[in-house]
């Protein structure tokens, strides 16, 4: 079992920066895919960006691609997501997720609560 406890979201200008945190608890962290989702209001929740449990995979949606960075920390059971150049449409709630490798969300079996960022124009 695995809980997933998210902070880090807020209110930004566009351009600027944010980072989110996942902290999980649980002693079979680093056996878990983790990974980001975000779902924006009347859209469908989206794949945002998952990562290995050595963290030397990543993968990324086309949407955040060179402008967000995923990371862990194994020793601490914590998750980031690190997102730069924020856009408008960046605007969502970003859930921290664990599970198998995947972009879709049926390969994760523990979701966070949901963290807002909001990006202004």
């Amino acid at each position: 079992q695995v809980q997933l406890d998210e902070s880090g979201g807020g209110l930004v200008q566009a351009g600027g920066s944010l980072r989110l945190t996942c902290a999980a608890s649980g002693r079979t962290f680093n056996r878990y895919i983790m990974g980001w989702f975000r779902q924006a209001p009347g859209r469908e929740r989206e794949f945002v960006a998952t990562i290995s449990w050595s963290g030397g995979s990543k993968r990324y949606a086309d949407s955040v691609t060179g402008r967000f960075t995923i990371s862990r920390d194994n020793a601490k059971n914590t998750v980031y997501l690190q997102m730069n150049s924020l856009k408008p449409e960046d605007t969502a709630v970003y859930y921290c997720v664990a599970g198998s490798y995947g972009v879709t969300a049926t390969a994760y079996d523990y979701w966070g609560q949901g963290n807002q960022v909001t990006v202004s124009s």
